[in-house]
């Protein structure tokens, strides 16, 4: 119960954080504006499919929505990635929201993992 609260909150922290990147974004160029939408939709779906997780109907369900939202944080990911690379945001900006989407990634994915691997367990 302790790591599923840490994921939860972490992935809710992230949002807020991507909310308040994409706001600075929608006040730049269209470019911006464009992957902004990206960024936001990509972001903040990863803590709302987590929270879905917390209250799926099955072990499948659980990890099916888990894949969902490891799925958009690697989406996220890439945005943040490609705003960076073409400077359109600055690196010492974005670097730390970076870091967090790769390591929400990386959480996930074992999270993906071991819960399939107790699945078939049984």
């Amino acid at each position: 119960m302790k790591d599923e609260l840490k994921i939860t909150n972490r992935s809710f922290d992230f949002a807020v954080r991507i909310v308040r990147l994409c706001r600075f974004l929608e006040k730049q160029d269209r470019v911006s504006k464009t992957l902004a939408n990206q960024l936001l939709r990509s972001g903040t779906s990863v803590g709302a499919n987590i929270e879905e997780a917390q209250a799926g109907q099955s072990k499948a369900d659980f990890i099916a929505k888990m894949s969902i939202a490891r799925k958009e944080s690697r989406e996220a990911l890439y945005w943040l990635k490609l705003l960076k690379a073409t400077d359109i945001v600055e690196k010492d900006m974005i670097e730390e929201i970076i870091k967090e989407s790769d390591e929400l990634v990386r959480i996930l994915t074992s999270i993906v993992k071991t819960s399939q691997m107790a699945k078939n367990e049984r």
